[in-house]
């Protein structure tokens, strides 16, 4: 579907109810919105589920939230942050439409993100905890440009994290995935951090995981 600022794919709730829990996909660098979509169906009956397709088009099937510069090591020069922020525009005015169009329960909004996806879940909740109130953070980091000068004056106390990271990962090192527990402590932010031994992936073990996670905030 393409009428909101996104194009994306819906999975309706499989229980009749009125004003259901929202769950938001951002899928990762070079991937598209069926990517995330694919285990939809195993996630629990009472979501609305949307998985949002990135607006930057690298190749046939191929998408991203903003370009990455693999050939850095640097966690601050890896992305280009005038085009996360962009993104992350979008992802704003998205989930807005979303909202509206879906008279979904605004009081329990999930996102669950990705690697790049991920990234900008992160920053979009952090900016933003008024707007979304749990995170799945997949294989990636918090990455502190793309957070607002005064976001630390923000309340999040109805804000919690799962997150989760490959040891084995060789995309995004599992040493900056390790940072974000004590950024999210640091913020009195309720979070829980698994590593699973995996590559740049979600492990059947994890998925099992998050879903038990999100089940209990339903």
């Amino acid at each position: 579907m393409s009428n909101l600022t996104l194009e994306y794919l819906v999975r309706y709730p499989k229980k009749n109810i009125d004003n259901p829990p929202l769950l938001v996909m951002l899928h990762g660098y070079g991937s598209n919105e069926q990517d995330l979509f694919s285990f939809a169906e195993e996630l629990p009956d009472e979501l609305l589920i949307i998985s949002a397709k990135a607006p930057l088009t690298l190749g046939f099937g191929s998408y991203a939230w903003y370009t990455i510069h693999f050939e850095s090591n640097d966690a601050s020069k890896f992305s280009d942050i005038p085009e996360a922020k962009e993104s992350l525009s979008k992802i704003d005015a998205f989930i807005k439409e979303i909202k509206l169009e879906f008279k979904v329960n605004s009081k329990n909004v999930f996102l669950l993100g990705f690697s790049q996806g991920t990234i900008l879940s992160t920053a979009f909740a952090l900016n933003n905890p008024d707007k979304v109130q749990h995170v799945i953070a997949l294989s990636g980091y918090v990455n502190q440009q793309l957070l607002i000068d005064d976001f630390k004056n923000n309340n999040f106390e109805n804000l919690d994290f799962f997150v989760s990271h490959g040891t084995d990962d060789q995309v995004i090192p599992v040493e900056w995935a390790r940072k974000t527990p004590g950024f999210l402590d640091a913020l009195k932010i309720n979070n829980s951090y698994q590593e699973y031994p995996v590559g740049h992936g979600v492990a059947p073990q994890n998925f099992y995981d998050l879903n038990k996670w999100i089940e209990e905030r339903l």
